[in-house]
């Protein structure tokens, strides 16, 4: 007797299949769809977005390294410094916390100008951390690279997104984004930055966009600017895409008055 042979299995449900190659634009898709789903769920209209370091510790964390480096265990030099560049991460805090107020008291049916970062830790964790004690709802954007794990407790479970293509994250970040503060980060914070610069410059990217530039000393030393615009490589009127500053209250009230003039009474992107 001839036995039947078993039913094959259906296309979406073989794994083989949805990891190889050949299915890559069902998984970019799936980091379109997905998360676009959930944002129409939580009624997230759109961000303001929060860049810089994972490498950026609080203030707290900082103090508790230099007092045991100051006692013969670590690298004083190291720990001095970053107690330095924790000034950052309480900055961040305060501005994402007073942003999250402001927006929560538009009244409004949507979440507009949710607070919004890449979900890792330093000026990331800052930044949800200022949100979270608004509490106000907030958004992580996570990629999945080969570093230490680590755990930002701030970000809305329901808005954390883990993504394996980076430039599927940085629409997420480009495409609900209505503002964006850049604070002091390496190579990757520099990606991102240069991307939206690059966006607005050729006006791909149609919509304001005000950008603030956080840490006026730090990015002086690490982008000249005006060396560019000296050589003729880009325009004097592309410096003025950014705002510099050190103040958490100027960043603050530049970022509402910009929101408040270009994108309230506006609807968010057409998700």
């Amino acid at each position: 007797m001839v036995q039947r042979s078993q039913r094959p299995g259906k296309a979406y449900r073989n794994r083989g299949f949805l990891n190889s190659k050949d299915a890559r634009p069902l998984r970019i898709l799936a980091e379109y769809l997905e998360p676009k789903a959930r944002f129409e769920r939580h009624r997230v209209d759109d961000t303001v977005v929060f860049m810089g370091s994972a490498r950026v510790r609080s203030r707290e964390q900082c103090e508790a390294a230099l007092a045991t480096a100051q006692a013969g265990e670590g690298d004083l030099e190291r720990a001095r410094t970053d107690l330095q560049m924790s000034t950052y991460y309480e900055a961040a805090r305060s501005l994402a916390f007073r942003l999250t107020q402001w927006s929560k008291d538009l009244n409004r049916d949507e979440e507009r100008f949710v607070v919004c970062t890449g979900g890792g830790p330093g000026i990331m964790e800052a930044a949800n951390r200022g949100a979270a004690e608004a509490h106000g709802m907030n958004v992580g954007l996570t990629i999945s690279i080969p570093v230490e794990e680590f755990d930002n407790p701030y970000v809305t479970r329901e808005l954390a997104f883990h993504f394996h293509y980076f430039f599927m994250r940085k629409f997420w970040f480009a495409y609900l984004a209505k503002a964006v503060v850049v604070f002091p980060g390496g190579f990757g914070t520099l990606d991102e930055l240069f991307e939206l610069l690059t966006l607005v410059q050729t006006r791909k990217m149609r919509k304001p966009m005000p950008m603030v530039l956080f840490g006026t000393e730090y990015w002086r030393q690490v982008i000249d600017f005006d060396a560019l615009v000296r050589h003729g490589t880009i325009a004097a009127r592309d410096v003025e895409l950014l705002h510099r500053t050190d103040s958490v209250d100027d960043a603050y009230e530049w970022i509402v008055l910009q929101l408040t003039e270009h994108a309230l009474g506006q609807p968010g992107p057409m998700l």
